[in-house]
């Protein structure tokens, strides 16, 4: 047996390990599912099911922080402000912590074991979610964002391993990857939401949180598939040269040498510390200083102007002057090219600011503004349609599965035997949605109000369109107390629920929304927990008695989680139209798409102003409004929202690529948490300018910015320099 040094061992070793690599991704290749490895679909199911339990969090957080305390379906009653102020800070850092994350993964645990790592803390960030304390609220965030940093990065990096022989394949395997990430937000907001609607939060909660687990599992007991892949820190991240640019070439000296890199001085590093500390310290200052009244910043208040916000753009300052001077520092083409890097990623933050929307204001106005609501053969119609909606695409995704059995049991059985587990949960889920929705029936019920004149702000009776005096009418609750001089009149309202009634039974209601519009059956588990919010918050707890007059048709009330569906269904529908039309000969340039993407967006929200143009205090929206406005907004992020990464290839040096592709996450993190700054004003603008105004922000603001960037199209093509 030979004898060999040290530094021998270390290349057989690095050799060895580099001959199985290369050993697994043929193997993987054999094994194949639809033309490509079957390691493929297991990343897929991967992703698919942390993007259910993201997005299934995601669309229940808002509205269960700003829910009435006392209702249906107690939430916190935190004011707009507040709610999207949280959202916001944790939306921030989620593209934060990722940079971090595969930082990590490259120098110390591999990508397969940070995939592991992360979803693992997010599982422990969903359980503490649905246990609904303040402090298990705060601590499951900052899990799913730290959770998140581990694994969002290290999924698609081992898909990348997996196609370093075959490059021609990666687009594909990328499609089907992203098909993987919409069906889970798509079941994720649909499942989860419905639970947590119609039942209540914590199952909502939960149920992500157990998809998150057994994805977890399915990943990890998968492990022999993939065989090296992923397994071992790479040490030095690979990163392809654009454009064929020579980066040796490319960097003027600062000194008058021929100085063959741009590396960070200690000023650089400097900025970089003082604008990552205060922008962190921003993102968490922002919802202590308006939920807790703790504020970091006071200190740098200006008059009327928050300190926390004079604080930030400083940090901004510092971020530009590090970026522009490292910019300064290369030659001219390359200079120019990444000016307009740059240019792309301002605008960046007027797109994400307006599109982010659907997580916090849009939420809210689908809950208290939208006519949700629906009878007769529209409530027949509408429970087909969400039922092939459900059914169609598990069928697909199932049959997906089905194969992946076929190929790998033999390799990875308990890995298929947890997937099965998990569709089986996700078809008992659905097949339990889609019975109920079926089985709900409606009923006229009968409940005493106070009727009182609606006055204006002059004090002078209100009339309707047709000349008739209007009156509010503020239910009876069991803890009414009437005054002699209380005008007592009958109302009938509607309540739609699966449970049996016979004409005449006496029940007790609550009210359903903030609006206190619609009304829902209280049985005996949400009867008790009314009093007991009643008597804990020294409330009334609004339970209502109410008489069953008539025994209607069909009702279905729809959850207002069923709207941020829309977008990953659209995106599922149009995504490969507009695939074929960027391959064609029709593909517009870079600066097209962007105007066209922030365009189409704010027609979405002109859509949205105008249908609730004029609409009175406690009066609904029809929802093809919101459902038009999901469309043009998913039709814009098609446009505009795969263009910018791969600009960054295109554009930046190789030794740039790490800084602009932060910069570029920083951009859409500044863009969603000032669409939950702005979103959270909902309340505020409604109340003194109209709900018409307020869609109005965002119809003017992303309009002005594509026609600028349109006028802008010269330039930025010249600062290309024939990059396409």
């Amino acid at each position: 047996m030979p004898i060999h040094t040290s530094c021998e061992w270390a290349f057989l070793i690095t050799l060895n390990l580099k001959q199985n690599m290369n050993t697994d991704i043929e193997n993987l290749f054999k094994d194949k599912v639809l033309g490509h490895p079957a390691g493929l679909f297991v990343l897929f199911f991967t992703e698919m099911w942390e993007r259910f339990s993201f997005y299934g969090m995601r669309v229940l957080l808002i509205q269960f922080l700003t829910m009435a305390a006392i209702g249906y379906n107690p939430g916190w009653e935190w004011s707009a402000e507040n709610a999207t102020a949280l959202f916001g800070t944790y939306a921030m850092l989620l593209y934060i912590t990722p940079i971090v994350g595969g930082i990590i993964a490259d120098k110390i645990t591999g990508y397969r074991l940070a995939v592991v790592i992360g979803a693992l803390i997010m599982t422990l960030g969903h359980a503490a979610m649905a246990i609904e304390t303040e402090f298990s609220l705060y601590l499951g965030l900052a899990l799913l964002v730290i959770g998140t940093g581990f694994f969002k990065p290290n999924v698609t990096s081992i898909i990348s391993e997996m196609y370093k022989k075959s490059p021609e394949k990666k687009d594909g395997a990328y499609t089907i990857f992203y098909m993987g990430v919409n069906a889970g937000a798509f079941f994720g907001m649909l499942l989860c939401g419905y639970l947590a609607e119609k039942i209540g939060w914590a199952y909502g909660f939960g149920l992500a949180g157990i998809f998150m687990l057994l994805g977890t599992l399915q990943f990890w007991l998968s492990g022999d598939l993939f065989g090296e892949i992923g397994k071992n820190p790479s040490k030095k991240h690979e990163v392809e040269l654009p454009q064929n640019i020579n980066e040796k070439h490319a960097v003027e000296s600062l000194d008058g040498d021929d100085e063959p890199l741009n590396p960070f001085t200690k000023l650089d590093k400097i900025l970089i510390a003082v604008s990552s500390i205060i922008g962190l310290g921003y993102a968490l200052n922002d919802p202590m200083s308006k939920i807790a009244n703790i504020d970091m910043f006071s200190a740098f208040q200006i008059g009327d102007f928050e300190g926390q916000y004079t604080a930030v753009l400083f940090a901004l300052a510092l971020f530009l002057v590090l970026v522009i001077g490292r910019i300064l520092r290369y030659t001219r083409v390359v200079r120019d090219r990444m000016f307009a890097f740059i240019i792309f990623a301002f605008f960046t933050v007027f797109f994400w600011l307006s599109f982010e929307q659907g997580a916090s204001s849009l939420v809210i106005f689908a809950r208290d503004n939208v006519n949700r609501i629906l009878s007769g053969n529209a409530a027949i119609t509408f429970n087909i349609v969400n039922a092939l909606l459900t059914i169609v695409p598990l069928i697909i995704i199932t049959w997906v599965l089905y194969l992946l059995w076929k190929k790998t049991f033999s390799k990875i059985p308990y890995s298929n035997i947890v997937l099965t587990i998990c569709f089986a949960g996700v078809w008992a889920v659905a097949g339990w949605m889609i019975n109920r929705d079926f089985n709900t029936v409606a009923y006229g019920v009968e409940y005493s109000a106070i009727e009182t004149p609606a006055l204006d702000d002059k004090g002078v009776h209100k009339k309707d369109n047709d000349g008739k005096l209007v009156f509010n009418y503020t239910p009876i609750t069991q803890n009414t107390t009437l005054s002699g001089t209380d005008k007592v009149v009958k109302k009938i309202t509607s309540i739609a629920e699966p449970v049996t009634f016979k004409i005449g039974d006496k029940i007790n209601i609550i009210t359903k929304n903030n609006e206190g519009t619609s009304f829902g059956f209280l049985d005996d588990d949400r009867l008790i927990k009314a009093k007991e919010n009643g008597i804990k918050l020294n409330r009334d707890n609004k339970i209502i008695n109410a008489t069953v007059q008539e025994v209607k048709e069909n009702e279905v009330e729809i959850t207002v989680s069923w709207f941020s569906v829309l977008n990953s269904f659209f995106i599922i529908v149009f995504a490969s139209f507009f695939s074929k039309w960027w391959e064609s000969k029709y593909n517009p340039s870079a600066t097209s798409k962007y105007a066209l993407g922030l365009i189409v967006m704010a027609i979405g929200f002109g859509l949205l102003a105008f249908g609730s143009f004029g609409v009175q205090a406690g009066v609904k929206v029809s929802m093809i409004w919101l459902i038009l406005a999901y469309l043009f907004h998913t039709l814009g992020e098609l446009c505009l929202s795969p263009v910018g990464l791969s600009y960054v290839s295109k554009l930046v040096p190789a030794r740039m690529i790490a800084l602009m592709f932060g910069m570029w996450y920083l951009a859409i993190a500044i863009g969603n948490k000032l669409a939950a700054v702005l979103g959270g004003q909902i309340e505020n603008i409604t109340k003194d300018y109209g709900l018409s105004t307020f869609f109005l922000i965002f119809t003017i603001v992303p309009a002005v910015a594509g026609l600028l960037i349109m006028a802008l199209s010269p330039l930025l093509k010249k600062l290309m320099h024939g990059v396409k």
